[in-house]
């Protein structure tokens, strides 16, 4: 069988969610799969080190499709033209996106539908295009597969589609994390943040993963505690920062936040390894890459109990209202005074993130392409 795949956010040097989510599951297909060929349809030149393996050959599709009207363009003009042309037998688009125009059978991996939900936090140009296409692209996906069981159900409920028509095969961790040395770890805390004890944040800086409330929290908790622990935060500037910059410009402790910016992997691992506990208190999030990263480093985590990020946690964090700075802020305190409860979510997030494997999510995506190919085939004979 040859397999298209979309292979837009595989871009060297960028990869952050949907490329990390890109990049795992295409790499344990290619690795279990060398019975099947493999056609990379990218948007820009490409690093060679994305092609996993002597069964897959990568193609350049223009246009660049970072904007609306370059994505229409892209999906509804040139993919089509590529897949005819590469003679593909099903494809496989695992960025939320396909093609309306397109014949060939397809398999869609939606990662959320947060625009509808939080439709204030998204541009206008894109919050346009998701409420026309998103449907559609629902509706024209022969599978979808989503990556985790409440986006599954929010899509169920939020767009009516069929349940059957809807498999689940969750993200796994990303990247090689794992626990680090003291003696990295002390000089992880000496490059960062001056030696102290540090919590950490890793993720978009964006209205929606509530920034601006895990300021005020760690604001009261540096009050109350006096303790001298600092806050990190780890990821790129997106749109409608304003309230951060103003929850920063307002804290009271604002010399012990720094901004990190975009790291590079070696510096995440060590960042996130180093860290007294993570604290992720997303408002919405379709499944939550850091928390599991965070285990995987044996790092004890403060979460959301709202959308998936209780079904990636499970036992093995300290759920909070993510819309009750009291809340964050006590969580904090509870970690920073309690060494034998962060050790006890250590222990817990090793279980925990056993649940997670790409092996497990590549060969039930697998199975789909395999399922969607074969029905759109005997369909066609009759």
């Amino acid at each position: 069988m040859r397999i298209g795949v979309n292979t837009r956010f595989l871009i060297k040097g960028k990869l952050e969610g949907l490329g990390w989510h890109n990049y795992e599951l295409c790499r344990a297909l290619v690795a279990a799969h060398p019975e099947h060929e493999f056609v990379f349809f990218f948007d820009r030149p490409f690093d060679p080190a994305f092609l996993f393996g002597e069964n897959v050959q990568g193609v350049v599709v223009s246009p660049p499709a970072r904007h609306p009207v370059l994505w229409w363009i892209w999906f509804e003009w040139s993919l089509p033209y590529y897949l005819g042309k590469y003679k593909v037998d099903v494809l496989l688009s695992p960025d939320s996106y396909c093609s309306l125009r397109s014949k060939v059978p397809t398999l869609m991996v939606c990662h959320d539908i947060a625009h509808v939900h939080y439709p204030s936090q998204v541009p206008k140009w894109p919050l346009r295009f998701y409420n026309k296409y998103v449907p559609k692209y629902l509706q024209r996906a022969d599978h979808v597969v989503t990556v985790s069981h409440f986006v599954k159900e929010d899509i169920i409920a939020q767009y009516d589609i069929p349940a059957e028509k809807i498999s689940v095969a969750t993200n796994a961790l990303r990247g090689s994390f794992q626990a680090i040395s003291e003696k990295v770890q002390r000089a992880t805390k000496e490059q960062y943040a001056g030696g102290e004890d540090y919590f950490f944040y890793l993720g978009a800086i964006h209205p929606r993963k509530n920034i601006d409330r895990l300021i005020e929290a760690f604001d009261q908790f540096k009050i109350s505690s006096k303790a001298k622990t600092k806050l990190l935060i780890g990821g790129r500037f997106a749109w409608q920062t304003g309230a951060i910059k103003s929850a920063y410009d307002q804290a009271v402790h604002r010399a012990d936040i720094t901004f990190l910016g975009y790291l590079s992997e070696e510096e995440l691992r060590k960042v996130m390894a180093s860290a007294l506990a993570l604290t992720y208190v997303s408002l919405f999030e379709g499944f939550g890459f850091p928390i599991l990263e965070a285990m995987y480093c044996e790092v004890p985590v403060i979460t959301s109990n709202k959308s998936s990020m209780p079904e990636v946690a499970g036992d093995a964090a300290l759920l909070v209202d993510p819309e009750r700075i009291e809340e964050i802020a006590q969580a904090m305190q509870n970690l920073y005074l309690l060494p034998q409860l962060r050790q006890e979510l250590v222990e817990k997030g090793r279980l925990q993130r056993q649940r997670f494997s790409w092996q497990r999510t590549a060969e039930i995506v697998k199975e789909k392409l395999e399922e969607v190919a074969q029905k759109v085939k005997n369909k066609s004979i009759e």
